[in-house]
């Protein structure tokens, strides 16, 4: 079953030579332009018929993260409301972690639950859909990723960053099938490096007013009177956006629902092109909201939570 959707990439014409994009987290601004590309979407559901097994098989396409970049299961959750951030930080991050290591295909030695981000298609919600084909982090960023948030000593650090390591969001729909709004993935195998083009992620400076570095909790709704500036914010992370591509293979999970999780990996430190890297272990899977010409009218907004992870392996 196939859908069509209007993709938003990278136009490369609002590219300077001379000058990185940048963007906000906030979602108030970029200095570049997107460009909207009409793709067919593929319905991942299809695929996962064909491999009903509740483990993670190997090489299975829709199951194994490394084989296109993402992998999608039935999980319920015991968390369902996702309105006590404590909770969330707590419960539902132990449920997150557990499943990693339950479907995750190799042994996982250590997760470090660094973020969350709720999402809903609601003009009051800080954080909105992103209607941009992107992959959340480059490898400069995950690396740093590993030094901000494992405290370890610096031998200690360099020695696990010698091992496999993955940086992965797991999302899941809130409250109702996210029939609006709903998440593409592109399988990994269809891009090609040219494709990505490094971006610094803006946050802004009042989310250290507490004397803490942590962003979570600290969502508002941008201030879009100077929206082209970047006076009040400072560069904390990397992002790829990507550029239009005519090989590029979309899928999504249709309708799916919040008993349902998906796997979407931003960075694989043994992936394909990767020094020490392994012949068909996906790198990373750009992905974006769409909007689905076969959703329903009156379809409840999307909501939905993604949570990022570091996950090391023993080997």
């Amino acid at each position: 079953m196939t859908t069509t959707g209007e993709f938003r990439y990278l136009d490369p014409a609002s590219i300077s030579p001379t000058t990185k994009p940048w963007s906000k987290v906030d979602g108030a601004h970029t200095s570049f332009s997107l460009t909207p590309h009409r793709r067919s979407v593929t319905n991942i559901r299809d695929h996962l018929n064909q491999n009903p097994s509740s483990s993670s098989p190997q090489g299975h396409f829709g199951t194994d993260i490394d084989v296109a970049g993402f992998a999608v299961f039935h999980a319920p959750a015991t968390e369902k409301a996702f309105t006590d951030d404590s909770a969330v930080r707590t419960g539902y991050y132990a449920e997150v972690e557990a499943l990693l290591r339950d479907k995750l295909p190799n042994k996982v030695a250590r997760v470090v639950i660094f973020d969350h981000t709720i999402r809903k298609h609601d003009p009051t919600s800080p954080r909105q859909p992103v209607q941009q084909v992107h992959v959340d982090q480059t490898p400069a960023a995950a690396e740093a990723r590993v030094r901000r948030h494992v405290q370890l000593p610096e031998d200690e650090l360099t020695a696990l960053l010698a091992r496999r390591y993955q940086l992965i969001n797991v999302w899941r729909p809130i409250g109702h099938a996210a029939s609006d709004f709903p998440l593409a993935v592109i399988d990994w195998r269809t891009t090609r490096p040219q494709d990505l083009v490094p971006v610094d992620l803006l946050y802004p400076l009042q989310n250290r007013a507490d004397g803490v570095d942590d962003d979570r909790g600290k969502e508002v709704l941008p201030d879009l009177t100077n929206a082209a500036s970047t006076e009040g914010y400072e560069v904390k992370g990397e992002t790829y956006g990507v550029l239009p591509g005519e090989g590029h293979r979309f899928y999504y999970v249709k309708d799916m629902t919040p008993e349902e999780a998906m796997f979407i990996k931003c960075f694989d430190s043994r992936a394909e092109g990767k020094v020490g890297g392994k012949e068909g272990v996906a790198a990373l899977t750009p992905h974006t909201a769409f909007v689905d010409p076969a959703t329903p009218e009156g379809a409840k907004g999307r909501e939905s939570i993604e949570v990022r992870c570091l996950v090391f392996y023993e080997e």
